[in-house]
């Protein structure tokens, strides 16, 4: 009979023991819960963070992808305090990323069909090795090549390397494109924000006559933001010439527009709305550029309007800081 109350009392302190350690497990990692849902929030309300002074909400946008890395740090912690509560606020962020950056995962839609290949380079303006990069974006193959920051002394490389397969090819100022279709109504693109000097010209225009109908190509290449502890992210010229941008391809009469330049934006970045508002992203892949020796954003961006990327990737490093992008695009334009 003792045996007999002694194996009762035994099992009923198991019990409450497993229940008291079942309580502890929800009364723990209150902290680790709140951060889980403030990465959340950051994610799903990012465009109400503010703009003011050093614009912390571009900041914030231009590297918004990398918050996920958040999730497995959580969830280790989670585990490591055995929470419960935090364990299941994790599951916020998670849900906010993938309802950002889903779409962005391989899939099927990689290997869609398409019309043409694109591809966009800031070559650098001191690449040691122009005729090195101008190979490498040959060994594409794409329909269209465009590039910035082309130097007077590098450009004869470029346009000797590119000509046998591009023979349609038109320049303005330190940006240019390569195209296998015939080009025309070439004409510089004025995104010169008023502080800049004379002398600034970074955007064209042109139609290519591809075998799917014309389609205007714009090349461009936005001002530099600058990132310092005392000005914080410095990015109104190039906020500046977004708009100006925006504001011609707002203005192009053609339906199918390709957008290929160095944008020194992401496209969540708000600073960027004038344009991205205007255009379909790029997507399915992340195809960050910048910088090549560790790509962190994709700050050269391949944008359409009645067409669609099906697919976007990065290409091995060249002599440049960035690394060149291609991406295959479905044209809505009919013959």
């Amino acid at each position: 009979m003792r045996r007999t109350d002694s194996s009762a009392a035994s099992t009923a302190g198991a019990g409450l023991g497993t229940r008291t350690a079942s309580l502890a497990d929800w009364e723990r990692g209150h902290v680790l819960a709140a951060l889980a849902v403030l990465v959340a929030c950051l994610l799903a309300f990012h465009g109400a963070v503010p703009n003011m002074a050093g614009r912390p909400g571009s900041l914030l946008e231009t590297f918004l992808p990398w918050l996920g890395l958040t999730v497995p740090v959580l969830l280790g912690l989670a585990w490591w305090r055995r929470s419960a509560v935090a364990s299941l606020a994790v599951l916020l962020p998670v849900a906010a990323w993938m309802s950002l950056f889903g779409d962005l995962l391989p899939s099927a839609s990689d290997r869609s069909p398409h019309d043409l290949t694109a591809v966009q380079h800031n070559v650098s303006d001191v690449n040691p090795d122009p005729a090195g990069t101008a190979r490498a974006l040959l060994r594409t193959g794409a329909d269209l090549i465009a590039l910035e920051e082309l130097t007077p002394a590098a450009l004869p490389t470029f346009a000797a390397a590119l000509a046998p397969d591009y023979p349609h090819h038109a320049t303005r100022g330190t940006v240019g494109l390569w195209s296998r279709y015939p080009l025309a109504d070439v004409r510089q693109v004025d995104i010169k924000p008023p502080g800049i000097g004379e002398g600034w010209n970074r955007g064209l225009r042109a139609t290519a006559a591809t075998s799917r109908g014309a389609v205007a190509v714009y090349v461009a290449h936005l001002p530099s933001v600058r990132l310092g502890l005392g000005n914080g992210f410095s990015s109104g010229w190039r906020d500046e010439s977004a708009a100006l941008l925006g504001a011609a391809i707002a203005a192009e009469p053609l339906d199918t527009v390709i957008l290929l330049g160095d944008l020194n934006s992401t496209v969540d970045d708000r600073g960027l709305a004038p344009v991205s508002s205007r255009m379909n992203a790029a997507g399915p892949g992340f195809a960050f550029s910048w910088p090549a020796s560790l790509p962190v954003a994709r700050i050269d961006q391949i944008m359409t309007r009645s067409a669609t990327v099906t697919k976007v990737w990065s290409l091995p490093a060249t002599g440049s800081d960035h690394l060149p992008i291609a991406a295959h695009l479905r044209l809505h334009t009919r013959r």
